[in-house]
C-alpha cells in the first residue's frame, strides 16, 4: 500500500510545483516585457522613467515606472515573491520524494559511480548550494559589472556543473539536478537580492532618505538572469521523460546547446517587447542547435561496463524480493511480457533505446525495478502500453502480491 501513497504524494507535490511554476514564470515574463515596453516622453511625472498603455480583460491600463521610487509610498504595495518561494519549496519536496526517496531507481547508477543513498543526496543538495554561492560570487565580483563577460562565465559554469553531475549520477538524475541548480540560483536571486533590495528602497523612502539607485540596478540584473535561464530550466526538468536527452554519450553538450536555445529565444522576445526589431536569426540558431541535439542523441549511451562496480552487496529488501517464493513466476512474466522492449537492445520494432532506460533482462534488473513493476504493471495497467503483450489479470496479481509479500513493511521516510 505504501508505494501507492508515495506515488500519489509525488503526484500531488508535482501538481503544486507546476502550478506555482506557472505563476512565477508568468509574472516574471510579464514584468520583463512590461519593463522593456516602457517609453520615455515629455509630460511624464517627475521621477517616472517611462510609461506604456495596455489593454486586457475589457479594460485599459496605464503603467508607469519610477527610476528609483516615488516620492511617497502608496498605502498598498503588491510584492511578487511568493510565486518564486513556493516554486522552489515544492520543487525541493518533489526532489526529496522522487529522487532522494527512490535514489536507487532514479538518481544512482552504479555503472557510473557506486554511491550510497546519503552520498548521492549530499552531492545533489550540496551542489545546488555551492552553485548559488559561486554564482553570487561572480555577480558581486568586478566581473559582474560586465554583463556580457558575466553571462559567458555563468554559461560555462552551468555546463561544467552539468558535466560534473553526469560523472556521478544517472543521466536523469544529473539533468534534473542541473535544472535544480539553475532553479536555486533563480529563486535565491529573488529571496537574497531582488526582494531585500526593494525592501531597502522602501525603508529609505519611509525614513525620508534618497534610495540607492545601485540597489535597483543590481535587482534588475538578477531579474534578467532569471528571465534568460527560465527556458533551459524547463527543458532540464522535463527531460526526465526523454532518455535520448539525458542518457547519451554527449549529454553535457546537449545541456550547453539547450542553454543557447533558451537564451536566443528569450532574446528574440525581449527585443520584440522593447521594439528594437525582431532578430529572426535567433530562430535559425535555435533550430540548428536542436537539430544538432537530435544528431548527438543517436550516438547511443555511454559505455560504462568497464568501470561498473561489482562490490555492491544486495540490500535486505533486494534479498527478500529475489528469494520470494513467487519470484520464478515473476521472472517468467517479466521476460515474456516486458523484456522485448526493456532490454539493452530492444527487439520491438521502432525502439532504439529501452523506455526510460529501465532494463529488465536479468534477475538483478527485475529486483532493482521491483517498485516500478509493482506500480505500473501490478497495481495498474500502465505497462505495457495498450497491453500490447497481453498481460493477464492473473499475471498482474502475481506481480503485485510478489512485491507486497516480499517487502512486508512500508518504505521509511528519509527524515
Amino acid at each position: 500500500m505504501w508505494p501507492i501513497v508515495w506515488d500519489w504524494l509525488n503526484f500531488a507535490i508535482r501538481w503544486v510545483h507546476v502550478i506555482t511554476g506557472i505563476a512565477w514564470i508568468g509574472s516574471s515574463f510579464y514584468f520583463i516585457a512590461l519593463d522593456l515596453s516602457l517609453k520615455k516622453h515629455d509630460g511624464l511625472p517627475e521621477g517616472v522613467s517611462g510609461d506604456t498603455w495596455q489593454v486586457h480583460g475589457g479594460g485599459f491600463y496605464h503603467m508607469q515606472k519610477y527610476t528609483v521610487a516615488p516620492a511617497s509610498m502608496p498605502e498598498e504595495l503588491t510584492w511578487f515573491k511568493w510565486e518564486s518561494y513556493a516554486t522552489w519549496i515544492s520543487g525541493f519536496f518533489m526532489m526529496c520524494v522522487l529522487y532522494y526517496g527512490s535514489s536507487e531507481l532514479f538518481l544512482i547508477d552504479r555503472n557510473i559511480y557506486d554511491l550510497s543513498q546519503w552520498q548521492a543526496i549530499g552531492i545533489g543538495f550540496g551542489g545546488m548550494i555551492l552553485g548559488w554561492v559561486l554564482y553570487n560570487f561572480l555577480c558581486n565580483s568586478p566581473i559582474g559589472k560586465n554583463d556580457n563577460l558575466l553571462s559567458v562565465l555563468v554559461f560555462i559554469f552551468v555546463v561544467a556543473i552539468g558535466w560534473g553531475f553526469l560523472q556521478v549520477f544517472s543521466g536523469r538524475g544529473a539533468f534534473v539536478h542541473t535544472g535544480a541548480l539553475i532553479a536555486t540560483i533563480m529563486s535565491a536571486n529573488v529571496i537574497m537580492i531582488i526582494i531585500p533590495n526593494q525592501k531597502k528602497t522602501v525603508a529609505a523612502l519611509l525614513a525620508g532618505k534618497a534610495p540607492d539607485p545601485a540597489l535597483g540596478m543590481q535587482a534588475k540584473q538578477r531579474s534578467m538572469h532569471n528571465n534568460y535561464l527560465t527556458l533551459p530550466v524547463l527543458f532540464l526538468m522535463l527531460s526526465n521523460h526523454y532518455p535520448l536527452a539525458h542518457s547519451t554519450q554527449y549529454s553535457w553538450i546537449i545541456i550547453a546547446l539547450v542553454l543557447v536555445i533558451g537564451v536566443v529565444i528569450r532574446h528574440f522576445f525581449n527585443m520584440h517587447h522593447a521594439k528594437k526589431g525582431e532578430p529572426h536569426w535567433t530562430w535559425l540558431v535555435a533550430t540548428i542547435c536542436f537539430i544538432i541535439i537530435m544528431w548527438l542523441s543517436q550516438a547511443g549511451p555511454v559505455n560504462n561496463e568497464e568501470t561498473a562496480s561489482s562490490s555492491h552487496a544486495p540490500t535486505e529488501t533486494e534479498l527478500k524480493l529475489a528469494n520470494a517464493p513467487s519470484f520464478d513466476m515473476v521472472r517468467d512474466i517479466v521476460i515474456s511480457r516486458c523484456s522485448m522492449c526493456h532490454a539493452q537492445e530492444p527487439v520491438w520494432e521502432g525502439l532504439t533505446i529501452t523506455p526510460k532506460l529501465v532494463v529488465l533482462e536479468e534477475d538483478a534488473d527485475i529486483v532493482r525495478h521491483a517498485e516500478l513493476i509493482y506500480k505500473h504493471a501490478g497495481r495498474s495497467n500502465a505497462m505495457p502500453p495498450g497491453n500490447l503483450t497481453s498481460v493477464t489479470m492473473e499475471e498482474r496479481d502475481i506481480l503485485a502480491k510478489w512485491y507486497e509479500e516480499a517487502i512486508g513493511s512500508p518504505r521509511h521516510f528519509l527524515w
